[in-house]
């Protein structure tokens, strides 16, 4: 029998009736999963994009949400809902068709968005009776409106604007069993860099950084009932004013959360120590590269490589663990640079750290650049998932590049390496052993977990006793001399 975490669910048979009125079924589809990634990860949070859809639903249509993540199997086949909502994204594109096809044979009106839908808008369009680009959460209430008096259009174009105004997201659709928690936020759109890998240079993406007011998103946290939250934004840090009003807005709370951030937020070291004293308790960091000339040509704006290490250790200082993110194949990297990236990463002692061979997404600079130079290999969206060479790389092979990928994947996670990059304060050492393995170890427990409804049982208690430590830890944090404010070690010209 086939892995259900490595390959999609079967399609439910065939169902006799007509549609459901007034009924919208909103889907995440099942995209398999990298050996490397931790199927924990993939429940950390629900999908906000749904959510949010399900917010923005207005009376009398009744929301119904499914993610096949969650191994509960295919969407239910016991009756057929009148419109469908999916979102798609590259690496599942033919899973999210799969069930567009199925759905719109048995009657259902089927409504594509995400972020291939920006990049590949023809492609997507193909397989749905309408299409929402851009930001779908103020125009759902027309497509519904436009469904019930019988004038849908083939294709709704959103910018990102007035973002404050939208609804928020309803999280009563959830099943709470199925998410370690249902807190996922997003305050901010957009990010101050424009680099030519990530989707926000998709070449039709027009996005302004837009913020929610801070006692808006702190408001929307609590009513959650999470003790952690997880902010989704690409950069949570992209304006720094903001930053700071929103961690005072949450330091009431008593709550712990995580987010992405750019590296320069350390440009000033009182910013990530209110970061601290409001909950953070992570951060995602997109370091992408020790070669400073990989960042000037990816058009990344970021502290030199050789400023990585006090920043760092500024983050630590503050009780403030760090999951870094690096890019392998850029046009400056050698078969030695895998090695020379898992000694930075123990010597730094990051908690964690996360890989992705350079992929070049469609409709990108980089994607433009490597046609022109032919390096394209193929177009197999599926394989576009960042553990797979789908272009030529400058000074290795392909296949050079995926073993490079495997080799520091299996070294960083080792039981050894794992040990070396235990955190120096002992009270942190058993907290941090327990998520390094929970969440590169331990698939096989997160296949039993998810299937058998546990994530979030089990999760909670652990959940709790990092909050209660992480208030401990900042009632000694607020009793310390604070950092006397920015730019306390030289701090070297962005690249």
């Amino acid at each position: 029998m086939p892995d259900p975490m490595q390959n999609a669910p079967i399609l439910p048979p065939a169902v006799r009736g007509e549609p459901v009125p007034y009924t919208v079924l909103l889907i995440n589809p099942f995209y398999a999963k990298d050996i490397h990634a931790s199927f924990g990860k993939h429940v950390l949070t629900p999908s906000l994009a749904l959510t949010s859809l399900a917010g923005a639903t207005p009376e009398p249509w009744k929301v119904r949400f499914w993610d096949e993540n969650l191994l509960q199997g295919p969407p239910p086949a016991d009756d057929v809902p009148q419109v469908v909502g999916i979102t798609v994204h590259l690496t599942f594109a033919k899973r999210a068709y799969e069930l567009a096809a199925w759905y719109r044979a048995r009657g259902s009106i089927v409504v594509l968005g995400g972020l291939h839908a920006l990049s590949c808008p023809d492609e997507v369009a193909e397989h749905c009776d309408a299409l929402a680009i851009g930001n779908g959460v103020p125009i759902w209430p027309k497509i519904l409106s436009d469904i019930e008096h019988g004038k849908l259009e083939r294709r709704y174009h959103a910018e990102y604007r007035n973002y404050a105004s939208d609804p928020s997201p309803d999280r009563s659709v959830l099943p709470r069993w199925g998410f370690l928690t249902p807190a996922s936020l997003i305050a901010t759109q957009g990010c101050h860099n424009r680099c030519d890998f990530c989707y926000l240079a998709t070449g039709d993406t027009r996005i302004k950084y837009q913020m929610r007011t801070a006692q808006q998103v702190a408001a929307e946290f609590e009513s959650t009932g999470a003790p952690y939250g997880v902010f989704v934004d690409n950069n949570l840090g992209s304006n720094r004013r903001y930053l700071r009003e929103l961690c005072t807005a949450l330091r009431p709370l008593r709550k712990i959360w995580s987010a992405a951030v750019t590296l320069d937020v350390s440009d000033d070291p009182s910013l990530v120590r209110d970061m601290a004293l409001a909950g953070c308790t992570g951060v995602f960091i997109g370091f992408e590269s020790l070669t400073d000339d990989n960042m000037r040509l990816a058009g990344k704006r970021s502290p030199r490589a050789e400023d990585y290490a006090a920043r760092i250790q500024l983050f630590h200082a503050n009780g403030i663990q760090v999951n870094g993110s690096f890019v392998l194949g850029f046009d400056q990297d050698r078969p030695e640079a895998f090695e020379k990236l898992a000694n930075f990463i123990e010597e730094q002692r990051l908690e964690c750290a996360t890989f992705h061979i350079l992929t070049p997404y469609p409709n990108t600079p980089l994607f433009a650049r490597m046609e022109r130079e032919n390096r394209i290999l193929h177009k197999d969206w599926s394989l576009y998932d960042t553990a797979h060479c789908v272009f030529r790389p400058k000074h290795m092979t392909p296949e050079q590049l995926e073993a490079g990928y495997e080799w520091i994947y299996q070294r960083l996670f080792s039981l050894r390496s794992i040990w070396a990059r235990r955190p120096r304060q002992a009270p942190a050492v058993l907290p941090y052993l327990a998520m390094a393995l929970l969440y590169k170890r331990s698939n096989w427990l997160w296949k039993f977990l998810i299937r058998h409804r546990l994530t979030h049982a089990v999760w909670a208690p652990l959940v709790h006793a990092t909050r209660l430590r992480h208030l401990r830890y900042r009632k000694r944090l607020e009793k310390a001399p604070s950092v006397p404010g920015p730019l306390v070690w030289p701090v070297r010209p962005s690249v």
